[in-house]
């Protein structure tokens, strides 16, 4: 297709004409990287890829929820299970799961940064439980924010803006489903990274992307109207969530804060601050770091370019945040 095919016109038949085409594309694109697994958060990505691949294969969705923490993730996840017909496996995990997961999860991802380490602890619980049914590969939604301008930060961008920063995103984003899986012996696909996907959101006129309906201001508005007809409304105008909000993972700083004393965080902090370099800002991170620490040691630079001057590791030249700590921005 020429990239005038994106461009906005009328008449109005062109959406539907896009509209098409994306599901088209969506649809093989799950076809490539089909497999009966699938990590279920029950928003719109990973809603997309469940009515898709339900159609080929006898699809067992996962989704995950830290018992006792609001975790909307479940009752979404649930109506699009009970709508489409598929095994919805549902796992809420225990404070001892989920610690045995921080190890894990900071040990692979090599980072104490909060927000990566609350996400993907989520994430590696998923796996383990697909890993425990038997399945050996799932798909999952990663890569359609990052595509579709699905983050809140891109809503005020428009035309030649927003697709700079797109184009930004695009040459650094990364998703720890991918050395997560590994780590256990597992596949993670990721149908939204499809060569064609990318292609046709490079060249997608901006304006499809981020747009203004029913009072609100939307991310990926073209996937919204692309399944429109084919998913429940609570999906399709689902507001996106954050895994940690999702699975009841973000209320691990107020656990973390009950369990050190704020005389026992300055200690430690200004422990860590002289021995190892290192800037910790919450008693939630100085956990991960003590984890960090056991098993890959005291940050410190390798390749001999930029560093992080919160905790002295490596940074790209052009980084904005760091990916071992978390600061932003450095």
């Amino acid at each position: 297709m020429s990239t005038d095919y994106y461009a906005v016109k009328k008449p109005d038949n062109i959406l539907e004409r896009i509209c098409f085409e994306l599901r088209k594309l969506i649809e093989e694109a799950v076809k490539i990287n089909l497999c009966d697994g699938l990590l279920f958060s029950g928003g719109l990505d990973t809603s997309i890829l469940a009515f898709t691949a339900s159609k080929y294969t006898a699809l067992k969705a996962f989704t995950v929820a830290l018992n006792g923490a609001p975790a909307p993730d479940v009752e979404y996840a649930s109506l699009v299970a009970r709508r489409l017909g598929f095994r919805h496996y549902i796992r809420y995990f225990c404070e001892n799961e989920l610690n045995e997961a921080l190890h894990e999860t900071v040990k692979v991802m090599r980072s104490f940064d909060p927000m990566e380490i609350r996400n993907s602890a989520a994430i590696y619980i998923a796996l383990s439980v697909a890993k425990e049914e038997g399945l050996n590969a799932v798909m999952t939604g990663d890569g359609s924010d990052e595509l579709f301008a699905g983050y809140s930060f891109l809503f005020n961008l428009e035309g030649e803006e927003l697709k700079l920063k797109l184009k930004e995103i695009w040459k650094t984003m990364s998703f720890s489903s991918i050395p997560l899986s590994r780590a256990i012996g597992m596949e993670a696909r990721l149908p939204y990274l499809d060569p064609r996907i990318r292609e046709f959101a490079s060249k997608l006129d901006p304006s499809y992307l981020i747009r203004e309906e029913r009072g609100r201001k939307w991310g990926k508005w073209i996937l919204r109207k692309a399944f429109e007809e084919m998913l429940p409304d609570e999906i399709i105008w689902r507001i996106k969530t954050p895994i940690e909000h999702g699975s009841g993972t973000t209320i691990l700083p107020d656990i973390f804060n009950q369990k050190i004393t704020d005389e026992e965080f300055q200690e430690r902090k200004r422990k860590y601050l002289e021995t190892d370099r290192v800037v910790i800002r919450s008693k939630e991170q100085l956990l991960y770091y003590e984890i960090f620490r056991s098993v890959i040691g005291v940050p410190h630079p390798v390749k001999g370019g930029r560093t992080c001057p919160y905790c002295n590791s490596d940074a790209e030249e052009e980084a904005t945040y760091c990916r071992t700590c978390g600061y932003y921005p450095i």
